[in-house]
């Protein structure tokens, strides 16, 4: 008897999100989660204060995903408590092992670089990973596209966020072609560095959603 088949909707995380207004917008447009960087070297860094009041104003309706960057692990703790996180997001080189008892969801970030991921995804207890490019300083947010063929060949047994690169013109055939759980966004729809443009943010969750992706039942968490 074969697997049943199904067509399931991509979600959307639009992130380095920086002010109400522009959250507002994305969930108005039907993101699934709000992306808040929570790392002083980003030009979207903002603090977890910061990232609070914006959620506090959105009384309680998104799904709120913070990105940390070589960030202790208590201190991430206290963030996803205090702030009602629903996953925190690991960009840096932290160990995994202190990230195992988070009281949410751990996202880890991962890339291709020469022809192995880093970090290894079998090493990380993660809910989902996040494909990014790899470029040498950054931790995202760059523009540059990730390896849409390593992401595919990942995306067939690990739970997968696509990013690096993204915009409203190509999300479509990355979607298709990588057929990851969600795509995820940042300079892609910006109007500058931490400021969204309402009209690119509106394309890009339409056309990605527009792409029903058929298959067997996909990956669980790890």
């Amino acid at each position: 008897m074969s697997d049943q088949t199904f067509t399931r909707t991509v979600e959307v995380k639009i992130c380095g999100l920086t002010n109400q207004a522009d959250a507002r917008h994305a969930l108005a447009c039907g993101a699934d989660y709000l992306g808040f960087v929570l790392y002083a070297g980003s030009p979207r860094g903002i603090t977890p204060g910061a990232m609070r009041r914006i959620l506090d104003g959105l009384g309680g309706t998104a799904r709120a995903v913070a990105v940390f960057v070589n960030e202790n692990a208590a201190v991430v703790r206290k963030v996803a408590e205090d702030c009602g996180l629903y996953a925190a997001q690991t960009h840096g080189d932290e160990d995994p092992a202190e990230f195992a008892a988070l009281p949410v969801p751990v996202w880890r970030a991962v890339r291709m670089e020469n022809g192995v991921w880093r970090p290894d995804p079998g090493a990380w207890p993660a809910e989902r990973y996040l494909v990014d490019a790899s470029v040498p300083g950054a931790y995202g947010g760059t523009g540059v596209a990730a390896d849409w063929d390593a992401a595919a060949r990942l995306a067939r047994s690990a739970p997968l966020m696509l990013a690096g690169g993204l915009t409203p013109e190509n999300v479509a055939e990355a979607v298709r072609l990588v057929r990851p759980l969600g795509v995820d966004v940042v300079s892609g729809v910006e109007a500058s560095p931490g400021r969204k443009d309402p009209v690119k943010v509106r394309r890009f969750i339409s056309e990605a959603k527009a792409c029903g992706i058929p298959g067997a039942t996909p990956p669980g968490p790890r």
